[in-house]
């Protein structure tokens, strides 16, 4: 009874210390765009070069359930990464990072489990 126990507990911490990556895409040179369609919103991203040594990157969010499309722009100088969320979808981050000529973006989905959901 001990041992079923300890590995209920065992297993439920495992999966409340894991979140889960949805998915990443990098992008490599300008005008090469990605994409993104992993929870409820759809995401387009490509760069353009801009001003001195930054990259004007674009994403562009559609939620699935239909309404108007969301549009961020931003610049990102070597080594920069920003995560933020949606307005309306806060358990969605995304994560958008720089390095040389590339761009990583990926989404991540917050597993929100209960302990005792996992052990029933």
């Amino acid at each position: 009874m001990i041992r079923k126990t300890l590995s209920a507990s065992l297993l439920a911490a495992l999966f409340l210390a894991i979140p889960a990556l949805a998915e990443e895409a990098t992008i490599g040179r300008p005008i090469e765009a990605g994409s993104l369609h992993e929870g409820r919103l759809d995401m387009v991203v490509y760069y353009v070069p801009g001003d001195s040594d930054l990259l004007e990157v674009t994403a562009t969010f559609a939620p699935k359930t239909g309404g108007d499309p969301l549009r961020v722009v931003m610049g990102l100088a070597d080594g920069d990464s920003v995560a933020f969320s949606m307005p309306g979808h806060q358990g969605s981050p995304y994560a958008f990072s720089r390095s040389g000529e590339e761009v990583t973006v990926s989404s991540e989905n917050d597993v929100h489990l209960r302990a005792d959901a996992i052990m029933r």
